[in-house]
């Protein structure tokens, strides 16, 4: 694959987002994000990316007739800015089956769970944390999964483990979670840079790094 010229959706704060940008700045991504899409006029995300010079798009179904009005708007954006992969940062809506499509193992999204456990809709956010502890726990994790069709089904590109302490709460987990977060998708997504992922089924292949 050419050089990531990434598109990047969200609809929060966007610490992950942040993350992305520091490890390009850092030389860790070898990639350019080219766009920020949010559902949320008022997300932080968007003004991220204005400080970094970035287009930032508030772009939602609502403003649409139809789904696939909003489809062919966000086609038309992401090939005007000549996006090659999307990274899914926070992002509270469902990709239709056109866009998934189009980018087919060329959208990744970050869980804050060991997936499958603790995925599926409405599994988001302080959600997936307070689920994780009423569960009973010891264990729990950050997925970064290809996305297709179905929430949180696609195989996942890396799934690093995070430790349940005894006296969690869903914050204090959520802050641990968010830090083990903000290392491994920079990590996915440049393992896509290197052209080093192979999609064998159900199954995500990460070739070793070529020696210099």
């Amino acid at each position: 694959m050419a050089k990531l010229k990434l598109a990047v959706f969200a609809s929060g704060r966007g610490s992950n987002f942040e993350a992305i940008l520091k490890a390009i700045a850092a030389g860790r991504l070898d990639a350019e994000v080219c766009v920020l899409i949010s559902n949320k006029s008022d997300a932080g995300a968007l003004e991220i990316a204005r400080r970094h010079g970035i287009p930032a798009l508030h772009l939602s179904a609502k403003q649409f007739p139809s789904q696939e009005a909003f489809d062919a708007a966000l086609l038309e954006v992401l090939a005007r800015h000549e996006v090659n992969f999307i990274a899914l940062a926070g992002y509270l809506k469902k990709l239709s089956p056109t866009i998934v499509q189009a980018y087919r193992n060329r959208i990744l999204n970050i869980h804050p769970a060991l997936l499958p456990a603790f995925g599926g809709q409405g599994m988001y956010g302080h959600h997936v944390h307070e689920a994780v502890l009423q569960y009973g726990c010891k264990v729990t994790g950050v997925t970064v999964h290809i996305v297709t069709e179905e929430y949180d089904a696609g195989p996942p590109v890396i799934q690093r483990c995070v430790p349940v302490l005894d006296d969690d709460t869903p914050e204090s987990l959520a802050a641990r979670v968010l830090e083990v977060e903000h290392q491994v998708y920079p990590e996915a997504l440049q393992y896509f840079a290197e052209d080093r992922v192979r999609v064998e089924g159900r199954r995500v292949r990460i070739l070793p790094k070529p020696i210099a």
